[in-house]
């Protein structure tokens, strides 16, 4: 009996139990891989005690403050929102101020993904999957629209490249390096099409950084007039990878839905199955969520530059390595849990989706809008950025393309982020105006002074 009246429906100030006649009329939302990644870290609540207060609005808002703030595991991380706000008021190091805000910014992800999830019960599986797929990297977004209104383009390009290269070599390469150590005795095997799908997508993204940069070394014409039509062609290149990513929608939601659906076991138990909180609750929490994450982002871009110095290391370490590493912890701890139950499925659609994503979607949308506020934001990722992203693609894509893997597989790719890492680490003494003479210099010294 107690299987048929949970879990709990937040309806009209009051809480009621959705029965299986009830949960006919509440459709289901798409189940994506991204979707079940999030719920492996969400907690059942017990509403018992709630639903026992007299008063309807106070039993809504307890109930719902309860499914929002402590649904997730993750909400032991909640105090530092204001404790990032509070440092900002008092004027506290502003290296405190970033890192309590990068914090912060973790279970608000995993909370906009849930929220996301609750309104896509109430507007079917289409809108769902849209709602999903424009706020899947909602904090990356916001993090590069803010900082893009502050000029700061390098940061804009370092945060979406970090996004992408965590999700192919650190989330991918952990995901398959726990499975394979948790499966020693066999390979394991995963449907080869959707990583198919997303390596050729992921490969027509690497094409659009890569002739901007070649178009630079390849002009003829002055440094100026170079750089207007680099401009020219990435803000074209956008619109194509925009109108790409448009088809990817269509052939995830609509044509080859079937390819993208997570599928899911009857034994698991996965918390947020049903609606637990209505629509416009839903929604007006989303709001209240995306303003937080507006205002701890604008705290990371103001306080980047003072903790680069601080901590000695370079603005491009901090966007590439760190901030999607603390950006996207929720979703990367569930594509590794599921990892560990051999489900690589669900894995590979939350690393490639969210690579595929940032790289179709985030970073030529972030072209378009600085296009429209006046700033000259292009596709050129530079030679080093750009060279790191092709590398770990078609890295990435060897290592799927037989549809199986193993721990080697997963351990390579790790090993590639920890090389790139490196790179933009020791990169730092460039960055920060350190006059280190190039070979060229050097091989001149060099005849100099031989006889």
């Amino acid at each position: 009996m107690a299987s048929q009246t949970e879990p709990w429906l937040l309806e009209n100030g009051s809480v009621k139990c959705l029965t299986k006649e009830n949960r006919q009329g509440h459709g289901r939302s798409l189940r994506t891989a991204h979707n079940m990644s999030s719920s492996s870290l969400r907690i059942k609540s017990d509403l018992t005690l709630v639903s026992k207060l007299q008063f309807p609005c106070l039993r809504n808002f307890l109930a719902h403050l309860q499914e929002v703030l402590l649904g997730t595991k993750l909400s032991v991380l909640f105090p530092a929102i204001p404790l990032a706000v509070l440092a900002q008021s008092c004027a506290f190091g502003r290296p405190w101020i970033f890192a309590l805000s990068l914090l912060g910014l973790t279970p608000l992800a995993e909370r906009v993904s849930f929220l996301t999830e609750q309104i896509a019960y109430y507007t079917g599986p289409t809108v769902g999957g849209l709602l999903n797929a424009t706020c899947g990297n909602a904090t990356e977004m916001i993090i590069a629209i803010l900082a893009l209104t502050k000029g700061k383009i390098e940061v804009v390009k370092y945060s979406l490249l970090g996004s992408v290269l965590s999700n192919l070599l650190l989330v991918l390469g952990t995901s398959l390096f726990s499975a394979g150590i948790a499966n020693l005795s066999t390979h394991q095997i995963f449907d080869r099409r959707q990583a198919d799908v997303n390596s050729l997508m992921l490969m027509l993204s690497f094409l659009c950084h890569l002739l901007p940069l070649l178009f630079g070394y390849a002009a003829t014409t002055s440094a100026v007039a170079a750089a207007a039509s680099t401009l020219h062609l990435s803000r074209a290149s956008s619109i194509v990878m925009l109108l790409a990513y448009i088809a990817y929608l269509v052939f995830q939601l609509w044509t080859h839905r079937q390819s993208f659906e997570a599928q899911e076991d009857e034994n698991d138990d996965v918390p947020g199955e049903e609606a637990v909180i209505g629509f416009w609750s839903a929604f007006a929490w989303l709001v209240g969520m995306t303003l937080l994450i507006a205002l701890l982002s604008e705290y990371v871009v103001n306080t980047i530059e003072e903790a680069s110095t601080t901590w000695d290391l370079s603005v491009s370490f901090l966007s590439i390595i760190l901030l999607p590493i603390v950006g996207n912890a929720a979703e990367h701890a569930g594509a590794i849990i599921f990892a560990l139950k051999n489900k690589l499925d669900i894995s590979l659609g939350v690393a490639l989706g969210s690579a595929t994503q940032i790289a179709l979607f985030v970073i030529p949308l972030c072209v378009i809008v600085a296009w429209t506020m006046g700033v000259d934001m292009d596709l050129n990722f530079n030679l080093m950025e750009t060279a790191s992203l092709g590398l770990a693609i078609i890295t990435t894509a060897f290592a799927l393309q037989d549809g199986t893997s193993h721990y080697i597989k997963g351990l390579v790719l790790l090993l590639c982020y920890v090389i790139i890492a490196a790179c933009f680490f020791v990169s730092n003494t460039q960055q920060d105006g350190i006059n280190i003479p190039n070979l060229e210099i050097q091989s001149r010294r060099i005849l100099l002074k031989s006889p």
